[in-house]
């Protein structure tokens, strides 16, 4: 699994540990799902995708399967027919939710307090 890793992160472009954690958690959709595995515990596909509900189908595949080779969820198929499969975090998974909280209530924060108090004033915000 560790070398599946390694494949898809280039690790002489890592300079630092944080280059690392990005090249890990990084992408539109990865904090997502790990947000939701966190908050909500395990979860099938199609619960997913009904969170994420931009999300295609071929992304929401493509991000499990990294997240699952980086070590980050677990994928238990269960012997049904047809076959159920459910994701959780692991450990290092579970790890990441201290630092998903603190991103979560830094844009809550950032939001109130940037981005949304000239709506709430009555002033029309100007996003270039």
């Amino acid at each position: 699994m560790a070398t599946e890793i390694k494949d898809r992160i280039n690790l002489k472009e890592i300079n630092c540990e944080k280059e690392l954690t990005l090249a890990v958690i990084g992408g539109k959709w990865k904090l997502i799902i790990l947000w939701h595995l966190g908050l909500d515990g395990t979860k099938r596909f199609g619960e997913l995708k009904k969170l994420i509900p931009h999300i295609t189908q071929k992304m929401l595949t493509n991000q499990l399967r990294e997240l699952e080779e980086d070590q980050l969820i677990s994928r238990k198929v269960y012997p049904e027919v047809p076959p159920r499969v459910e994701y959780t975090l692991t450990e290092y998974g579970q790890s990441l939710m201290p630092v998903l909280r603190a991103m979560y209530d830094w844009g809550k924060a950032y939001g109130e307090n940037v981005i949304w108090k000239e709506q709430r004033a009555g002033e029309p915000v100007a996003i270039k």
